[in-house]
């Protein structure tokens, strides 16, 4: 994959998510980029809505929130499958690749005759530091 050209504001949301802790909503990103120049929330949702077209930013469905791609793969069509593990103690993300998930899963929606498009798995519980 050829690296992509970002605009000012995609770098800004895309720093912001990568330094980030936990998973960050659009609203806490304008609130931590309001002294760069960001006032209104569009101007956040269209810098997320390209990241997470290029696939280096993801959208946590389950907490209205995003996170930086933490694997460096291509989330191309053929890549169609992503799994976090959340953490519900201290909000850490961990970001799954497994292939035999993808290749599982495609053979399902094949059987149902459906074409998968994007499939995000989200798995909740408590990471190995927490429950240490």
């Amino acid at each position: 994959m050829e690296p992509r050209k970002l605009t000012r504001n995609q770098a800004l949301v895309l720093e912001t998510l990568t330094h980030a802790e936990a998973p960050l909503s659009a609203y806490t990103i304008l609130d931590k980029l309001r002294d760069h120049g960001f006032r209104a929330p569009l101007q956040v949702y269209r810098a997320l809505e390209k990241l997470t077209e290029f696939g280096i930013v993801h959208r946590l469905e389950s907490l209205n929130a995003f996170v930086a791609c933490t694997h460096p793969h291509d989330h191309g069509p053929e890549k169609a499958v992503i799994a976090f593990a959340i953490c519900e103690d201290c909000g850490q993300v961990s970001e799954i690749s497994d292939p035999e998930i993808e290749d599982r899963l495609s053979l399902l929606a094949t059987k149902q005759q459906f074409r998968t498009e994007k499939t995000t798995i989200e798995m909740r519980g408590h990471c190995g530091n927490c429950t240490a």
